[in-house]
């Protein structure tokens, strides 16, 4: 047997083929446009992520046809909050409103203002990301779009209505909508109201491992593929790399130092914290949750340095493990706002104590070390909930960098696990959805965690320079909170 996993990202559509013992077959990938016709938006077409997810599909099944003839399930990993809208023919009304759109600010308000326990319901604070204020947006100004919706889809689950002709969604993606209870995981009838939708608008929910339906009989045809095949419910990507890294039980966790930055935790019980910005989801998995702290920009820091100083990533990286620590600037990574711990979207990047002697070394340091002190800070915000971190796997492209897990275990006290060679991203995850999907086995024997290559143990001297400096960060976020709000 073998299983897919399919991941849309924003960039790309990544499709992974891999066996019975998870060892990877055959993968590709096909890039992906966003449009930005407006300040503030930011959209895709869904017929481009369908297109997109066919031409992956064919080209693992060209580099592996006798594994993919013997397919058994496909799961599903995707970006979340984006607002797929049919109507009641099955048709795309507009492009897709994404999670970095953040046009309805202003109906983050009014929802809270039409649901005063929405905090309570949905574990979460209304954000202009999340997709249950997108409605409210075209309400007021796509009034006549508005008026056709009949189903609104999340971006992973139209690729499964394409694959399979069903609405489905499972938890750890609904979560992400603020229509979800997410305590009950079941839609909330109550913020669907707020909204002018019910139940009937949603998909139907089920479990990220649980069956969600079966490939269309004309594409299996069309593949080559003679028995039937499960379409697994999925999940959001980072349950999804969760499941991939293996952090599926209580006290798991994850750092994702990408273009984002993200703390995972897995949880037993729903732990939410909505006034620090902790986003409290469903896990892909029944009865478990997880919380993130997210930062905006983690890696994208980095390399808007290296753009800004003329200086390849990786050098720059290398210069700032040379810098005098204890004599840098300190940056606030702030450059397209921030979400955990300070809900700010007018928070802005800083470069605070600048001289004549700071060179490409001090602010490479500077900004390695703000984004070490972004990802401490929503680490406090989850801890204020009682979750605790001993360790983590730590993933992403910045994960490439020891000296950067060395500052942010410094920083954190969380001792982190670079794992071997091999992808074990939002893909691989659905796969291994797609087989306790197909197989039911038990979640510990199938979502194991990866040979780990390395650790990296908190510096005690690191961290003691590092818990000065961080006190530092912190009264300069405070003191600059106001005229931010004034940009």
């Amino acid at each position: 047997m073998t299983f897919l996993g399919l991941d849309l990202g924003t960039s790309e559509v990544k499709a992974m083929l891999v066996d019975d013992e998870q060892k990877l077959l055959a993968s590709d990938a096909v890039r992906l446009a966003i449009a930005s016709p407006q300040p503030l938006w930011s959209e895709q077409s869904p017929d481009e992520w369908w297109h997109a997810t066919l031409k992956a599909i064919d080209r693992v099944r060209s580099a592996a046809p006798e594994a993919f003839a013997a397919l058994r399930g496909i799961g599903l990993s995707g970006q979340m909050h984006g607002a797929v809208l049919l109507d009641k023919h099955q048709r795309v009304l507009r492009p897709a409103i994404l999670w970095n759109d953040t046009r309805a600010h202003a109906e983050c308000i009014e929802l809270e203002a039409l649901v005063p326990q929405s905090r309570q319901i949905t574990g979460n604070l209304a954000m202009p990301g999340f997709t249950a204020p997108k409605l409210l947006w075209l309400q007021k100004y796509e009034p006549a779009i508005r008026a056709r919706v009949d189903k609104v889809l999340l971006p992973k689950d139209y690729i499964a209505f394409r694959l399979t002709g069903e609405f489905v969604s499972e938890m750890s993606d609904a979560a992400g909508t603020l229509w979800l209870d997410v305590a009950g995981r079941d839609w909330s009838d109550r913020m669907l109201n707020a909204t002018g939708l019910d139940r009937a608008s949603m998909p139907r929910l089920v479990e990220g491992s649980q069956a969600g339906a079966a490939l269309r009989p004309a594409l299996a045809a069309e593949w080559g593929i003679a028995h039937e095949v499960v379409v697994a419910g999925g999940a959001g990507d980072n349950a999804a790399a969760a499941v991939g890294i293996g952090a599926v039980s209580p006290g798991d966790a994850f750092i994702s130092l990408g273009t984002s930055g993200v703390m995972f935790v897995a949880n037993e019980r729903f732990l939410p914290n909505p006034a620090q910005a902790v986003h409290a989801f469903c896990h892909a998995l029944p009865q478990r949750w997880h919380q993130m702290s997210v930062m905006l920009s983690a890696a994208a820091s980095l390399t808007w340095a290296s753009q800004l100083t003329q200086t390849p990533v990786g050098d720059l990286a290398g210069l700032a493990q040379r810098a005098d620590a204890a004599r840098a600037p300190l940056f606030l990574p702030y450059l397209n706002g921030e979400r955990t711990p300070h809900n700010n979207a007018r928070a802005s990047g800083t470069l605070l104590g600048l001289n004549g002697t700071s060179d490409r070394a001090a602010v490479g340091y500077a900004v390695m070390e703000g984004v070490a002190f972004g990802l401490a800070d929503g680490y406090a915000a989850l801890a204020a909930t009682g979750s605790r971190v001993g360790t983590a796997s730590f993933v992403g492209g910045g994960s490439r960098s020891r000296f950067w897990g060395e500052l942010i275990a410094s920083a954190t006290g969380i001792t982190l696990l670079r794992h071997a060679n091999g992808d074990f991203g939002g893909a691989f995850g659905a796969a291994r959805l797609a087989r306790l999907a197909v197989g039911g086995e038990a979640v510990e024997a199938v979502c194991t965690v990866p040979p780990v290559a390395e650790t990296i143990a908190p510096n005690p001297e690191m961290a003691a320079l590092l818990h000065a400096r961080h006190d530092r960060f912190r009264r300069a976020y405070a003191a600059l909170e106001p005229e931010f709000a004034r940009a």
